[in-house]
């Protein structure tokens, strides 16, 4: 082996069009051979030795923002010391001895680079700074430093521009960690909030979810401005004496000047207006994703419609070289709108314009965007139509690289995910995700399949297998597991499991709910919920708990109270069950119709309707509880469309809609019962639906109904032949408590001969149960037997005190025939 990973110095060997650093030489060689080639480094990256020393290294060559010339030359006044700067230096005096990334936040010009090159030049003063170019360079440099082991630092100002194909991601993070390589990263307040560290969803946010980060406030504290006044730089006190509103930094950048001139330029007549449609042209771009440079071609077509959208010609436009001498310009000795570049036709933008400029990006922008992107640049374009909602340039961008890197997929699984109707989709490129290795992916492939029908086991089996790298996922276990009876009791121990972690509030929150269905569980589900509310979860946990209150009889004011509440932090829900509550209370029904009303247009809607329902009925609005009911029952509300059946049955001519209506409540296991009892009332009045009657009242019966034997009692005793099945059911009706069954039975037997003591007994029962008929009734059977007309008498007497007309003519023929 000859050669060294250096550049041209030292043994090499010579090949055809270039330079290798190890090549195999060798005059027969016998046997297999694999080979393995280098990674491919950029040249300015293959000899540490070459790379500055942080104590060296220029703010400017850093990446800091450019101030006017200070009096002694220099291009960025003296660093005033932040608040900042003893975490941030802690942390990567850390980092140089274990390894690891530390990264800075901020707003474009709020000093976060110039901050991190002082942490830098005074922590480790002595390292050679690796600073790759581009995401392809950094894996590139990160093995010049494992392989060289020159004590060095990596320098990734915008990480953003890292996080993509071949970039950054966990798995180069541990690598770093391992190497103990110290990291130092910069990103600007806005492309951090569009990696979404707090979504599991989006691409890079695993990485940023790893790193927390230190934030560099754009406006500085009153400490800052007492250390910079300590400073002797003209820049720095004019900053003082002027900033206003505006960060030290942030004036010294110039950044809120150029801003200002941009948007005047854009708006006055006879002025810049192609210029600033120009910069306009570079801000969409730089915001859609794309790299710069931008190229004098690209700018020219796309600033057209910004030209336009100003007003055009009314704002009589300068010519082209006008506008790019204009737009180039350098203000206040500090920068210009468009930034000069390696290529003499191509600019890059201010960044602080990019970060101030709020305006929707233009449809052209993303599609040109798009046709000059290379593959590094279609990821970052995909993120940021995706983040602006814009899905179809998101899913351009990302298809024609999803199989080169499985993030992609992932992320593409993500978008589908969000659109109804392509879960399939969404699937498929999770599952390619999964396969190539991304990890993470498997937890959003199994709440995806936990939100589908039937596929409950599937979304348990990926979520267990994500539950080993993310802890988090184990509230999504026990919520899946909540839902399926049986395994309550996995699912509690999920919810414990997450409390651990940073979902310990949707944990809280989800074990009180859980708790709150088991009976006697009331007062462990009550603490769950309120230590939610204390947390970061407070609505949906405010929710719960005035349902979980509202269970218990004795706490409906407690109940109300944080109904109330949740319905004023947006759970639409409250509505239904506040109304629900107030519709018991005398004197508070108007409020709860007005509730129950608002709640028709939620997820609750058939039950409210049910509600409103009952609460006409009791003020007797019946044809009001009509229309209220058909809402319920077409919303699936069984109980509304057995009411509903009720209403109709009493009207002649309705008794078939009636029938589809109890029909239609059987399929509940709540309202099942009663329209099972009531299509047996309904059918037995009809001639020859008798055997139908009988079926569905037996169906009461074995569902519990009390009146269903009796009524099955009457339908039998009508039908010749069917008494002792007739007499079991009245026995059986009476045994359960209904004293009409002793009339019914009364009935029967005295039709029977040899039977008339049997109903005697019935009588006096059905009697001594204020039965009104069985006076009557037991004065017909002893008018029937020699010797009991006086007790025949005194029950006829009995019954015509109270209202039955046929008694007093009984008592009338009784008395004749005694004469």
């Amino acid at each position: 082996m000859a050669g060294k990973s250096g550049d041209t110095q030292g043994a090499g060997n010579s090949v055809s069009g270039g330079w290798l650093g190890h090549v195999v030489q060798a005059g027969t060689v016998n046997g297999p051979i694999q080979l393995t080639s280098e990674p491919d480094i950029p040249r300015y990256l293959r000899d540490p030795a070459l790379w500055p020393l942080a104590n060296d290294w220029d703010a400017v060559q850093a990446g800091t923002h450019r101030a006017r010339r200070g009096e002694d030359g220099s291009l960025v006044p003296p660093y005033v010391p932040r608040d900042a700067d003893d975490e941030l230096r802690q942390r990567l005096q850390l980092a140089g001895m274990e390894g690891g990334l530390v990264l800075l936040v901020g707003d474009s010009t709020a000093g976060k680079t110039r901050a991190a090159h002082e942490a830098v030049r005074t922590v480790l003063p002595d390292r050679r700074v690796a600073r790759p170019m581009q995401s392809q360079d950094l894996i590139a440099a990160v093995d010049v430093i494992g392989r060289s082991a020159v004590p060095s630092v990596l320098w990734l100002d915008d990480l953003e521009r890292f996080l993509g194909i071949g970039g950054l991601d966990l798995a180069l993070l541990d690598e770093i960690v391992r190497l103990r390589l110290p990291a130092i990263a910069t990103m600007r307040l806005q492309q951090y909030d569009a990696f979404s560290p707090q979504s599991r969803e989006r691409v890079g946010a695993q990485v940023l979810r790893a790193i927390d980060p230190v934030d560099i406030p754009r406006v500085w504290s009153v400490a800052e401005l007492t250390r910079a006044a300590e400073f002797d730089d003209g820049r720095i006190a004019e900053a003082l004496a002027r900033h206003g509103t505006y960060g030290v930094a942030e004036y010294v950048a110039a950044g809120p000047f150029v801003l200002a001139e941009l948007l005047r330029a854009r708006q006055t007549a006879a002025g810049h207006a192609r210029g600033a449609a120009l910069v306009m042209a570079a801000i969409d771009l730089a915001r859609t994703g794309l790299h710069p440079p931008y190229s004098l071609a690209l700018l020219t077509e796309l600033h057209k419609c910004h030209l336009a959208a100003a007003g055009g010609k009314l704002l009589r436009p300068e010519a082209l070289e006008d506008a790019i001498l204009w737009a180039t310009e350098v203000r206040y000795g500090v920068t210009s709108l468009l930034l000069p570049t390696e290529a003499s036709d191509a600019w890059d933008v201010f960044d602080y314009l990019t970060d101030h400029i709020t305006t929707p990006i233009t449809r052209n922008a993303w599609t040109l965007a798009l046709e000059y992107a290379a593959n590094r640049d279609r990821f970052a374009i995909g993120l940021a139509a995706a983040e602006a909602d814009v899905h179809d340039i998101a899913e351009m961008a990302w298809r024609p690289i999803a199989s080169e890197d499985p993030i992609v997929a992932h992320n593409l699984g993500v978008l589908m995910y969000q659109q109804e109707g392509r879960e399939a989709e969404a699937e498929e490129f999770f599952r390619a995700a999964f396969a190539g290795g991304h990890s993470s992916t498997v937890a959003n492939l199994g709440l995806l399949l936990a939100g589908q029908d039937g596929r409950a086991a599937e979304a348990e089996k990926f979520l267990l297998i994500a539950l080993a790298d993310n802890q988090s996922v184990a509230n999504n276990i026990g919520l899946l597991l909540a839902e399926q009876q049986g395994r309550e009791g996995e699912a509690e121990q999920f919810f414990l499991t997450a409390l651990a972690n940073e979902d310990a509030a949707a944990a809280n929150n989800n074990l009180g709910r859980l708790l709150s269905r088991q009976n006697g569980r009331e007062v462990e589900a009550e603490g769950y919920l309120r230590a939610a509310l204390d947390m970061e979860e407070p609505n949906r946990a405010v929710y719960n708990l005035g349902l979980l209150l509202y269970q218990q009889d004795d706490r409906k004011a407690e109940a109300e109270e944080y109904l109330r509440m949740a319905l004023v932090s947006g759970e639409a829900g409250a509505a239904y069950f506040l109304g629900d509550l107030l519709s018991e209370q005398e004197g508070r029904e108007a409020e709860a119709e007005q509730l129950l009303r608002s709640a028709l247009a939620t997820d609750l809607a058939g039950t409210a309707a049910y509600d409103l329902g009952l609460l006409m009925m009791r003020e007797g609005r019946e044809l009001e509880a009509e229309a209220m009911y058909r809402i319920g029952a077409e919303g699936g509300n069984a109980s509304a469309a057995n009411n509903l059946g009720n209403i109709l049955a009493k009207e002649a001519g309705r008794e078939f809609e009636a029938e589809g209506f109890y029909k239609a409540a059987l399929a509940s296991d709540i309202a099942s019962v009663d329209a099972s009892y009531n299509l047996g009332i309904l059918l037995s009045g009809q001639p020859g639906r008798e055997s139908e009657a009988e079926k569905f009242y037996r169906i009461a019966l074995k569902l519990g109904h009390d009146q269903a034997a009796k009524n099955l009692g009457h339908l039998l005793a009508g039908q010749g032949g069917r008494e002792a099945e007739a007499e079991n059911y009245f026995r059986l009706a009476l045994s359960a408590g209904d004293p009409d069954a002793a009339f019914n039975l009364g009935v029967l037997l005295a039709e029977q001969p040899g039977r008339e003591t049997e109903a005697e007994e019935f009588y006096r029962i059905a009697h001594s149960a204020d039965d009104s008929d069985a006076a009557n009734n037991l004065g017909l059977l002893l008018a029937r037997q020699k010797g009991r007309e006086a007790e025949a008498e005194h029950y006829f007497r009995i019954a015509t005190s109270t209202g039955d007309p046929y008694a007093a003519d009984n008592l009338e023929i009784l008395r004749r025939l005694r004469q």
